[in-house]
């Protein structure tokens, strides 16, 4: 499989309704880039740097094969894999234990992207609360797009955050991996409407 001509036919076939699919196969381009095979699917995990993650994202695009020489060139990579693995066995970790660089976002986007990697493994907060953590109780519905605009998936873990009626919300990943994320780390996913 030629991974670069995968990537460059999903990036001109990338429908323009579709934004942040477009910029993930774009930050692909510009780093090293892993798959990595979860039991909820194909994880696409992407460095900054050697010793930085700036996004991690469910896909079912351009899988790449053949990483020996990143996990070389980009020892994040084989941090980001390990973690991965320890998470989706049922281990807790430390969301911090791997430096994250995201060089988009806004300074809203960023100030509730910092809050959410506040929330501890095993416990929910809503996005009513993250809206009170960062001074702006009424941007609730701007906090939820923010959320959803999370490049790191899991290591900066929006799963976490559900409406304060105990509903789930939405999930850049689907509502069904929010569900099943949330079972690994001990949660009744019966107790969320």
């Amino acid at each position: 499989m030629n991974s670069f001509k995968t990537v460059l036919e999903g990036v001109s076939e990338a429908p323009t309704t579709d934004v942040q699919t477009h910029e993930s196969r774009l930050d692909c381009l510009e780093a090293g880039t892993i798959s990595y095979e979860s039991p909820m699917g194909c994880i696409n995990i992407v460095a900054a740097d050697p010793h930085k993650i700036s996004r991690i994202f469910f896909t079912t695009y351009f899988p790449f094969d053949d990483a020996g020489h990143l996990y070389r060139e980009y020892p994040v990579l084989t941090r980001a894999r390990e973690l991965l693995a320890r998470y989706f066995a049922g281990e807790p970790f430390d969301d911090c234990e791997i430096p994250i660089q995201v060089d988009r976002g806004t300074p809203f986007q960023k100030k509730v992207w910092n809050i959410i990697q506040q929330i501890p493994y095993g416990e929910v907060q809503s996005y009513q609360w993250i809206a009170d953590q960062i001074g702006k109780s009424k941007a609730v519905r701007a906090v939820g797009n923010a959320v959803g605009a999370n490049p790191v998936s899991i290591l900066r873990p929006c799963h976490r955050v559900i409406r304060s009626n105990g509903a789930l919300g939405g999930y850049g990943g689907g509502l069904e991996r929010k569900r099943q994320l949330l079972t690994i780390e001990g949660h009744d996913i019966e107790k969320f409407k």
